[in-house]
């Protein structure tokens, strides 16, 4: 990712969520690092990475990949102020470098599972997409724009559940239970 686009994505979340966020930054090994964003907006602390939309995303299997056109993306994690996350920011990273390290590509409704809590002590392995209220990021052409995606933290069982019955179950058995998706302390949905 160029200064320039790296750039425009700090503007956005600054514009986005109200005042310059704290970052963290975290390195693997064969893969550019990833930034991860940390902004506290009224009640909600959000986590944004930023270096995942650094090339498009490309399937694996795609010889000859474009490397200026193809989708991209970001990850945002929301979850209720107040409570302690460590080692989020590690986790997050970790699932905004799979594009660059297992060829994934990023998209509303896929399950990504860590095998790992997601942060210290977290009930939640996995995290499920969706769109973000962040919305998208143009750039300039011809790249394609930033979409900002919602991992959603979810357990071992809801990841199961999801594989099993799909996304959609999942998320009417969070209606059904009025699940808070955002509070770090929430009971997972009965199955």
């Amino acid at each position: 990712m160029s200064d320039s686009t790296s750039d425009a994505i700090n503007r956005f979340l600054v514009d986005s969520l109200g005042g310059a966020p704290q970052r963290a930054s975290v390195t693997f090994l064969g893969v550019e690092p990833i930034d991860v964003a940390r902004s506290v907006v009224g009640s909600e602390v959000v986590y944004v990475t930023i270096g995942c939309a650094r090339h498009p995303m490309t399937d694996p299997s795609d010889l000859n990949p474009d490397p200026v056109r193809g989708p991209r993306a970001e990850l945002v994690v929301r979850m209720h102020a107040g409570a302690a996350l460590p080692g989020l920011h590690r986790r997050l990273a970790a699932l905004a470098a799979a594009p660059a390290v297992e060829g994934l590509v990023l998209a509303a409704d896929a399950l990504l599972d860590l095998g790992e809590p997601l942060w210290d002590g977290a009930p939640f392995t996995a995290v499920v997409i969706a769109d973000d209220d962040l919305g998208t990021l143009a750039l300039p052409a011809p790249m394609d724009p930033v979409r900002f995606l919602r991992a959603i933290p979810i357990t071992a069982n809801e990841a199961a559940w999801l594989r099993l019955k799909g996304v959609e179950a999942l998320r009417e058995a969070w209606a059904e239970a009025r699940i808070d998706l955002a509070d770090p302390a929430r009971s997972p949905a009965t199955m």
